[in-house]
């Protein structure tokens, strides 16, 4: 069930917002304001999109939230950012490919949409139609065996809280840039995430959760390259990680005692 006419009905009263002033925002008729809180009509990706900017709110809290009954949802600031996405001409998002040479630009650009639409933009069959989606090229051999050059596409995570230990994501991170991990989500005990490569020769290391920017979990990849099965090698166990972790974490300690 969608909250959406009503949550737009209460946030608009909220703020103080009329109809028509709403309507000056969104460039439309105050007549569809009307329309969209009466549950006849709703609006476009690129008006809702608007909309959430103006009432300061997410999109997956105000479509799927009551927030008149329930309250607003306890998030942090970070996850009212307002996820910038590209669209085609039939009003469908795209997923948009970042590339290793575009994984710079990407940490000062992501939120710019003109920047975004630069990116190179496609479609997949398959993928549920619940989520956004972005792709990302990987650099480096931390994650094997996904190569070198393996786009990785990831859904987008709304709160970083709803990360579940032991799966793969993309994070766009202030301090370690665009990284792919494996990620462990300590946040509720000490705010931080641990990541941890699928390449044993990597050592895990920490990320504060406020220094996250983005955060995509690994849904499909694509790569041109065919792996041997002679030359698999076992990988490692959400146990094996588990423990890795514990003995980490003991010899930190150590160290600090």
């Amino acid at each position: 069930m969608s909250f959406l006419a009503s949550n737009l009905r209460f946030l608009r009263k909220q703020k103080g917002i009329t109809q028509s002033d709403l309507a000056d925002q969104l460039d439309v008729q105050r007549t569809m304001i009307s329309a969209y809180e009466d549950g006849r009509s709703e609006p476009k990706l690129a008006a809702l999109q608007k909309i959430c900017e103006l009432l300061e709110v997410g999109m997956d809290e105000l479509i799927n939230h009551d927030i008149e009954k329930l309250g607003r949802k306890a998030i942090q600031k970070r996850d009212l950012n307002i996820l910038t996405i590209a669209v085609d001409d039939q009003d469908r998002e795209n997923i948009t490919l970042v590339g290793q040479k575009a994984s710079a630009g990407y940490l000062n650009g992501f939120a710019d949409q003109e920047y975004m639409e630069k990116l190179p933009q496609f479609h997949l069959p398959n993928l549920s139609s619940n989520a956004t989606y972005r792709a990302f090229e990987l650099a480096g051999d931390s994650m094997l065996p996904l190569i070198p050059g393996t786009i990785v596409i990831g859904a987008y995570v709304d709160h970083l809280s709803s990360i579940k230990s032991g799966r793969t994501y993309v994070l766009v991170t202030q301090t370690e840039g665009v990284v792919y991990k494996r990620v462990f989500n300590y946040l509720s005990e000490n705010g931080k995430l641990f990541l941890v490569s699928d390449n044993e020769h990597y050592k895990p290391f920490e990320v504060k959760g406020e220094d996250v920017l983005e955060a995509w979990e690994a849904k499909a990849f694509i790569s041109t390259d065919f792996p041997n099965p002679g030359d698999k090698k076992k990988p490692l166990s959400l146990d094996d990680l588990g423990e890795m972790i514990k003995d980490i974490q003991l010899d930190l300690k150590k160290l600090k005692g």
